[in-house]
């Protein structure tokens, strides 16, 4: 019986041990990232470059792209990084590295669906960069006609880049065939946005001014505002298109808005100063990087409330959180 019993321990503990991650975290202050199971506990992780702020999946999922930044906050001073850490998912081991030479300080990014490669802004110089990752190569070099370029969304087709210009408060609408750009004013510090389930619209947070813009991505101009808590930085659309969820810095906590009514409809406090937010792909889950309490909260969407909050290492400093549902 005893024996039995062992045994069976032993089976278990070996069973948890190959549990499947169900999403990699950032861990930016402890330049690294970890995968971690659905119960949050961490199982497995590895060092990646200097501080590393963001993340995204490859069109057919087998990869991550890890922006190496080498700086902890926009505004501090620095030459920064210069290479993106690519990340087998599979595996959950490192793939290597895409050098970017002199362009440093990469930061937000986005994906091209259909050719797989990447666009990325970079705050050292300030523009945009097109990448190849198969290739492993930089294959344009976009001027955006601002400062302190931070995040990116592509619009419908990839035909347009859309950057945010923190440091001047416009977006770059950058045509990636011609390298040509419009200027769209925005409140002060834009930030993240989320395109549109149709593709008409790009809602991009404004972090001083406490409001997301509405760009029309056929006019290129904005065509309304959202008022929000305060210190919006990164969003997200439920799958039904009807909500927006977004992460409030400032305001320590998750807001929602009603995209139909124009209007924010809840502030949900976190207790700490949101860095992150992404929604699991069925809509159901937010995830939330708290950097400086070392946790990550969960929001159940439906119900607007905190589900739980996972205690990553301590030092960890998580930002991201990329899903792999």
């Amino acid at each position: 019986m005893r024996l039995l019993t062992m045994s069976l321990l032993a089976m278990l503990a070996s069973a948890a041990g190959a549990a499947e991650p169900a999403f990699l975290i950032v861990e930016k202050v402890a330049s690294a990232v970890g995968f971690y199971a659905a119960d949050g506990r961490r199982l497995t992780g590895f060092p990646v470059g200097k501080t590393p702020h963001e993340v995204v999946r490859s069109p057919d999922g087998r990869l991550a792209y890890v922006s190496d930044n080498g700086i902890l906050w926009m505004t501090d001073p620095g030459q920064g990084g210069n290479t993106i850490s690519v990340v087998d998912l599979r595996a959950r081991r490192s793939a290597g590295v895409i050098e970017l030479g002199a362009y440093r300080r990469p930061h937000g990014m986005d994906v091209d669906p259909r050719t797989g490669r990447l666009v990325c802004t970079i705050e050292n110089p300030d523009g945009l960069l097109l990448i190849d990752p198969a290739a492993r190569r930089v294959l344009r070099k976009y001027d955006v006609q601002g400062k302190a370029p931070h995040m990116v969304v592509l619009g419908p087709g990839a035909e347009y880049a859309y950057v945010s210009n923190t440091g001047t408060h416009t977006v770059a609408a950058v045509h990636l065939a011609s390298g040509r750009v419009k200027l769209i004013p925005t409140d002060e510090g834009p930030q993240g946005g989320v395109l549109s389930r149709d593709g008409t619209r790009i809602y991009l947070t404004n972090g001083k001014g406490h409001s997301i813009s509405i760009i029309d991505t056929a006019r290129h101009e904005r065509v309304g505002v959202i008022r929000t808590g305060q210190g919006p930085n990164r969003i997200a659309l439920t799958p039904d298109g009807g909500t927006l969820v977004y992460s409030l810095g400032e305001g320590k906590g998750v807001g929602f808005a009603d995209v139909a009514r124009g209007r924010e409809t809840l502030q949900l406090g976190i207790g700490g100063r949101a860095m992150s937010l992404s929604l699991s792909r069925d809509g159901r889950w937010a995830y939330v990087g708290v950097q400086d309490q070392d946790q990550v909260v969960v929001i159940a969407v439906p119900e607007r409330k905190v589900a739980r909050v996972i205690q990553t290492p301590k030092g960890a400093g998580p930002d991201p959180v990329l899903p792999l549902d």
